[in-house]
């Protein structure tokens, strides 16, 4: 099968052996149809690949394959949306724990099925944040996680109010009535009059660049005992005189929700008890497919187009050089 790697920040394809189900009774084998690229994440690998090969890739979709002896909720035929490193990457076929797939029904878009694995890490970030039915929440940082959570929220009855120094994504959520803005007085400003002056209750922070100004500056957005949601690859460098003067909340989502890293959960297939972990990664991964099943968001406007998975290594090139736009990308497999 081929696979899509990092090696010496250059984007190859390679030739890798189909994964073997036969020792994996818990586990299912999987054609992929499409997978997402997550530029963010993908592009932060390339730069750690210098002399080493990078396995990229987790968020995707395809046909089962082949089954498990215990695998008892999907068949062979069946599609299913599958989420989570080192079991999903950019490969002809896919090795995936029980825990960390979703069936996908034949009303919904495979290729919007295909990003189940960000949308899990979108609705996570959220569950993070524990907002109540009608507070505010800031997003900030509108590339397709932030975009997601936006929409996401918007669905939630939550407050929406989103920022990015780009006006076209900024606009991107005009259509869904979201409030969103490319200017910090805009955002503001919006802050004042939507919290009568007291300040949102929580601000997500999904953009990336590692130090940033904004760490500060969300620091006056929310009201007191607010919270700030570290979701993108920024590093939490946050004032303590206005932490202390506010007693905000400094929050750290981390992936897909409940379960990721941990190897009994992932590698063993081992799944947390209903009544005591609610929202596993692979639970946040089926409410994703069941927002863009009933409809709740609308992700079509983030896929623009399906690539082959021989262009893939250009499309990734055009990322990495800032030529495209788009929020993501993804690769089609013949």
């Amino acid at each position: 099968m081929k696979r899509i790697v990092a090696h010496n920040r250059k984007i190859e394809i390679i030739e890798a052996e189909v994964p073997d189900i036969k020792a994996n009774p818990s586990y299912i084998l999987v054609k992929t149809m499409y997978s997402a690229i997550s530029p963010g994440t993908e592009l932060t690998l390339l730069s750690y690949s210098e002399n080493k090969q990078v396995h990229l890739g987790y968020s995707a979709m395809g046909e089962v394959a082949e089954c498990g002896s215990k695998i008892t909720d999907v068949n062979k035929g069946d599609l299913v949306a599958c989420y989570g490193a080192p079991y999903v990457h950019h490969d002809e076929y896919l090795l995936v724990p029980k825990t960390l797939y979703a069936k996908v029904p034949e009303s919904v878009d495979p290729k919007e099925a295909a990003l189940g694995g960000l949308g899990a890490i979108a609705i996570h970030a959220l569950r993070i944040a524990n907002l109540q039915f009608g507070e505010t929440v800031v997003i900030v940082g509108l590339g397709v996680l932030g975009q997601l959570i936006a929409k996401i929220a918007n669905a939630a009855a939550y407050n929406v109010i989103a920022y990015d120094l780009s006006k076209s994504r900024a606009e991107m959520l005009h259509e869904e009535n979201i409030k969103s803005f490319a200017t910090v007085e805009e955002l503001e400003e919006a802050i004042r009059i939507h919290t009568r002056s007291k300040g949102a209750d929580a601000v997500l922070l999904c953009a990336g660049g590692k130090r940033s100004s904004l760490t500060h500056e969300c620091l006056k957005w929310i009201r007191n005992k607010g919270k700030a949601v570290i979701v993108g690859d920024i590093e939490p460098d946050f004032p303590r005189d206005l932490m202390f003067s506010k007693e905000a909340e400094l929050l750290i989502s981390r992936a897909g929700g409940p379960g990721r890293y941990d190897k009994v959960y992932e590698r063993e297939a081992i799944d947390y008890p209903y009544e005591y972990v609610r929202w596993t990664e692979g639970r946040n991964l089926e409410e994703y497919i069941r927002l863009i099943k009933e409809k709740r968001i609308d992700v079509s406007p983030f896929i623009t187009e399906a690539v082959n998975l021989d262009q893939a290594p250009k499309e990734f090139e055009k990322l990495l050089e800032k030529e495209s736009a788009v929020l993501t990308k993804l690769i089609s497999y013949p």
